[in-house]
């Protein structure tokens, strides 16, 4: 089985993207540091070890060459994550999903986690959240990202029941590391001091931070 890795992404707009940042930063601001979270993700992805890279975006931002590119669907986020996996599913190919908001995952980890979901006996692979949520998600099976249509998203309840929900449709789950996602001016700095040298994130909150 081969293995691709999705990447969930807003086009990093003023107004639409890192709301919660706002204030102390201003919409541009946000956006300004949403991009440069983006570009850490989608460089991690590009430089790990896998069959297949799909940027699965909500506006019209391109995807890099050699990407492929789904648009979004669904009204609900729950909606949207299972339309994700369903409509990059491809033959006998996992598929980690991942957003724009945890730029210190670096190709170590994503290599990690794609070698974790690869390996006998796990049919799915779930990194946690800090915050209640969850940052990846692999599966073996895309068909098996229904059970995310009725879990609710954005609370702190929100890993626990996804994990709970593959457990009981038969999956055996294997934990990746838990992480801290960009909610907060506080999860920024926080994520800005675990990115590797050249972070384009941890750059820009250093240019947007006070002196």
């Amino acid at each position: 089985m081969t293995s691709q890795i999705l990447v969930m992404a807003k086009t990093p707009a003023p107004g639409r993207v890192k709301t919660r940042l706002c204030p102390p930063f201003t919409p541009e601001q946000a956006a300004r540091l949403a991009a440069a979270a983006l570009a850490d993700t989608m460089a991690a992805v590009a430089a790990t070890p896998v069959t297949g890279r799909v940027l699965v975006v909500d506006g019209d931002l391109e995807a890099p060459t050699g990407w492929d590119r789904v648009t979004q669907r669904g009204h609900l986020l729950a909606e949207r994550l299972t339309h994700a996996y369903t409509d990059t599913a491809v033959p006998r190919r996992a598929s980690l999903l991942i957003g724009m908001d945890t730029p210190q995952a670096g190709p170590e980890l994503l290599g990690a986690a794609v070698a974790t979901l690869a390996g006998e006996g796990v049919d799915a692979v779930l990194g946690l959240a800090e915050d209640g949520g969850w940052w990846a998600l692999g599966l073996n099976d895309p068909a098996h990202a229904d059970v995310l249509r009725d879990i609710p998203t954005s609370t702190d309840e929100t890993g626990v029941r996804t994990r709970a929900a593959l457990i009981a449709r038969g999956l055996r789950v294997a934990a990746l590391p838990v992480l801290t996602d960009v909610d907060t001016v506080s999860d920024a700095r926080t994520v800005a001091s675990l990115c590797p040298a050249g972070s384009a994130f941890a750059a820009a909150l250093n240019r947007t931070l006070p002196a």
